[in-house]
């Protein structure tokens, strides 16, 4: 019988057969279960196992078939019911594992989000996050023990947090409030150039809008960023799904520590930074299902590795603003049946005493889908 040692003392009775308590990381016993195929084996779970549990590790390596699965109301469940919330109306997010900054997306005003705590420690941090990034006014309401003899419900201000002995075992609701100043990130493409940080090499919110509706992210897909830079357009595919995936190449550390900064403090600390130079860097990689090329769209070889690294349906973008990469792109595009559109963006600015359009540098975007 393989749990948790909580779970093994409460059954400690009960139980006739071996037991075995989860190691760490838990994910090291699987081999071991597995091995175990024609013995009987039981795993002990709270809730619902296949809801941010063990149920779902499992079930990587063991066909559902072998497993008899009895769920109970999972805790989130259990939340629900005592504060009177429609779970299809609240976000659901784990910190068992995942950083905090995982938790910025959920944030939007007068929202409500469900959070599973890792630890006795999880409720401070979460209201310690929600202070700094303009959410002190959320309401968070600590959940302990939840169906148990020990159960409590507290609440208190996340900026006067107050609350003492939290149980280990706890969950977090937030109703969350948010100041003038507050770090919102927005649902839809196109986020404000000043959240992120950059030495000046950054596609442009405008640009950047129109390249991911080119890029057109799909749930669960993987992205390629060549040249990623400050990571912004890889960030925003990040955000534009929970499951989706990106892996960052670029060739200047300082950039890629860049990237790496602005997608945890954007809330996607999962982008994948590789420093290298492509097409070099590009070979170790997962098919993509998607690549845009936001740098070096000349260089030798990187058009042709993007594009053959490709499946059926894959798409290839490319922005360029020199000559010579209007160029390399002009000349794939015939042998991809792919476009090119000049993207050009003007903005308000001083002159002199009065006031004028000033433009940007003109974009070549070339898109192309694999067939």
């Amino acid at each position: 019988m393989y749990g948790g040692r909580r779970h093994l003392r409460l059954l400690a009775s009960l139980i006739r057969g071996r037991t075995a308590p989860w190691p760490s990381p838990i994910r090291a016993a699987v081999p071991e279960i597995e091995a175990l195929s024609r013995t009987p084996v039981a795993v002990l779970a709270s809730g619902d196992p296949f809801h941010h549990g063990i149920g779902s590790v499992l079930a990587q390596r063991i066909e559902a078939a072998e497993m008899a699965v009895f769920p109970a109301p999972s805790s989130f469940a259990l939340a629900a019911g005592r504060l009177g919330w429609a779970l299809q109306d609240v976000e659901t997010v784990s910190l068992c594992g995942p950083p905090l900054e995982t938790l910025l997306p959920f944030l939007q005003p007068n929202r409500r989000v469900l959070v599973l705590s890792a630890d006795e420690s999880t409720p401070l941090a979460v209201a310690r996050f929600l202070t700094g990034h303009g959410f002190g006014a959320s309401t968070v309401i600590v959940l302990e023990a939840l169906g148990g003899p020990d159960e409590r419900i507290r609440r208190c201000p996340a900026d006067r947090f107050d609350l003492p002995d939290v149980a280990r075992l706890n969950l977090i609701a937030i109703c969350v409030a948010a100041a003038p100043e507050a770090r919102i990130v927005p649902v839809a493409a196109g986020l404000a150039d000043r959240l992120f940080e950059s030495d000046g090499t950054m596609t442009k919110r405008e640009i950047r809008a129109v390249t991911l509706s080119s890029l057109a992210p799909r749930a669960g897909e993987l992205l390629w960023d060549i040249g990623a830079g400050s990571g912004s357009v890889a960030i925003e595919w990040l955000l534009a799904h929970p499951a989706n995936r990106a892996v960052g190449v670029e060739r200047r550390g300082d950039r890629a520590a860049t990237a790496n900064r602005n997608a945890a403090s954007l809330g996607v600390p999962h982008l994948e930074i590789v420093v290298g130079e492509a097409p070099g860097a590009l070979k170790a990689l997962p098919a993509p299902d998607a690549v845009f090329v936001g740098g070096g769209a000349a260089g030798a070889g990187v058009l042709e590795a993007a594009w053959q690294a490709l499946a059926p349906g894959g798409r290839l973008v490319a922005n360029s603003v020199t000559l010579e990469s209007d160029l390399a792109l002009g000349a794939f595009v015939e042998r991809t049946r792919g476009t090119l559109t000049r993207l050009s963006v003007e903005r308000l600015d001083r002159i002199g005493e009065m006031r004028g359009f000033r433009p940007a540098m003109t974009v070549t975007q070339f898109l192309a889908i694999k067939r």
